[in-house]
């Protein structure tokens, strides 16, 4: 790997505190009071059908169970701007371009004009290490995003969607990701408009694929091309054009090197695959058989699934591990695998302490 993610975005955040002057300080004041306000006054369209609310949240019942839809204050955010852009809407368009027959410029207004629907997905970083908390889970809402590309009339040879941010970062995935699956130009994020740090006015979401080919944010142009032409921002320095996020679960309670008392307790967390949905979790603690951990009602197969254990410790040291199983039967791999280049494998595995 030519750089580092992980140190891409340390090295980030101190540019950005070294670079900080009175000059850029005031005029970031000034675009980001204008942003703000450009959300406020920005109002959502109703969706053509408003996805059914769920059910009872497991986690309001599990301490230390993640909740089915991430808040979005608690939402990661990874990515590679110095400053969160500030975007004015009387400027701001989205082009479609490159190869294709029909060029598109559409304004904000143009753009949720159009019908939009909702989606219940969950997105990961493919920086998420194994039990790592870069993924979340959120209902959007937008446009749909192989509507918009048919309406621009691809060319035959094309076979990729660029994407580029205001700030010119780009991500590209392949054409044939948009198989009829829900990918969206996003405009909301959990029934508000998408805020600012996390892409407004719109960012692209495709269920799936990791974000560092996918989701762009602050989205203002997007180019139909080719792999052998051009590149996403992250493919050159060695991570992989195709890029499915993998199925992956992750103990949420108890906490790694953590202590309970005896009694009996919870073993919880959430599991996720790209498209396929998870059918079964299981939990093995020490040595003992699997056990099939209670999984929560599947929403869609595009989010993850919450499950759960009853647990009746021993006192002293224990390992408690989990595996998924998808809705096609596949197996999580044991096989410890690193983040690059297309993302982390293995299953997670914690120690406790029971006093």
């Amino acid at each position: 790997m030519d750089i580092s993610r992980r140190n891409l975005f340390k090295g980030i955040g101190a540019l950005a505190a070294v670079g900080a002057t009175a000059s850029v300080g005031a005029k970031f004041l000034v675009h980001s009071s204008a942003t703000k306000l450009a959300r406020i006054n920005a109002v959502l369209p109703k969706p053509l059908k408003f996805l059914p609310k769920p059910p009872v949240d497991p986690a309001l019942q599990t301490p230390g169970l993640s909740p089915f839809f991430t808040p979005t204050k608690d939402f990661f955010r990874i990515d590679t701007a110095f400053i969160v852009p500030k975007v004015s809407l009387d400027t701001w368009k989205l082009e479609i371009t490159g190869l294709v027959s029909n060029p598109i410029s559409l304004t904000y207004e143009q753009l949720i004009a159009r019908p939009t629907f909702e989606l219940d997905d969950t997105i990961s970083c493919v920086s998420n290490e194994v039990g790592g908390t870069l993924i979340g889970n959120a209902r959007w809402q937008g446009i749909r995003l192989d509507d918009l590309i048919k309406e621009a009339a691809p060319h035959s040879n094309a076979d990729q969607v660029m994407g580029y941010s205001v700030d010119d970062f780009s991500a590209g995935f392949p054409l044939a990701a948009l198989d009829g699956r829900d990918a969206m130009i996003a405009i909301a994020m959990n029934g508000e408009v998408l805020p600012t740090k996390h892409g407004f006015p719109v960012r692209i979401i495709v269920p799936g694929l990791y974000g560092y080919v996918s989701a762009v944010k602050w989205l203002t142009k997007i180019e139909l091309t080719r792999f052998d032409q051009k590149q996403g921002y992250w493919i050159d320095k060695g991570w992989s054009e195709l890029a499915p996020i993998k199925l992956q679960s992750r103990i949420d309670t108890p906490l790694n090197r953590g202590e309970l008392p005896t009694g009996t307790t919870a073993i919880a967390g959430v599991a996720w695959a790209s498209l396929a949905g998870i059918s079964k979790v299981e939990v093995r603690i020490d040595d003992q058989p699997w056990r099939s951990a209670t999984i929560a009602p599947e929403i869609a197969k595009t989010t993850w699934r919450q499950w759960w254990i009853d647990w009746n410790p021993t006192k002293g040291n224990h390992r408690i591990s989990v595996r998924a199983i998808d809705g096609n039967g596949v197996v999580q791999s044991e096989s410890e695998v690193p983040i690059a280049p297309n993302g982390a494998e293995g299953w997670h595995t914690i120690n406790v302490q029971v006093l």
